[in-house]
């Protein structure tokens, strides 16, 4: 979750109980928790907003198909799976003293 490993999750539990003191730390996590409760069904609702205004074609619309990094990396996954390109010759070392092909046209 957020990258955030157990020794972290430690580290900030000690912060907390030293500055807010040990009485108020649970007050505090389920204020955290209902923020979170909160901005998942913020972004629940977003996605289902989305849905109803672009159509039945974006059904299963997800919010990160709109992140760009993730749509770049799905288009070039799925070209990949859809080239239909020959496979290439299967190359041949050279032998000892042996020039590779050149074309004087090409260059």
């Amino acid at each position: 979750m957020f990258g955030v490993g157990l020794a972290e999750l430690a580290v900030i539990a000690v912060v907390a109980v030293i500055v807010v003191g040990p009485d108020k730390v649970p007050e505090l996590a389920k204020q955290a928790a209902q923020l979170i409760k909160q901005f998942r069904a913020f972004s629940q609702a977003t996605r289902d907003n989305l849905r109803t205004e672009l159509g039945p074609e974006f059904a299963d619309l997800e919010l990160r198909d709109l992140d760009p990094r993730e749509l770049v990396r799905k288009h070039i996954l799925d070209a990949m799976e859809d080239d239909d390109t020959p496979p290439r010759p299967a190359q041949v070392a050279l032998r000892a003293g042996e020039l590779p092909p050149y074309d004087v046209e090409a260059t």
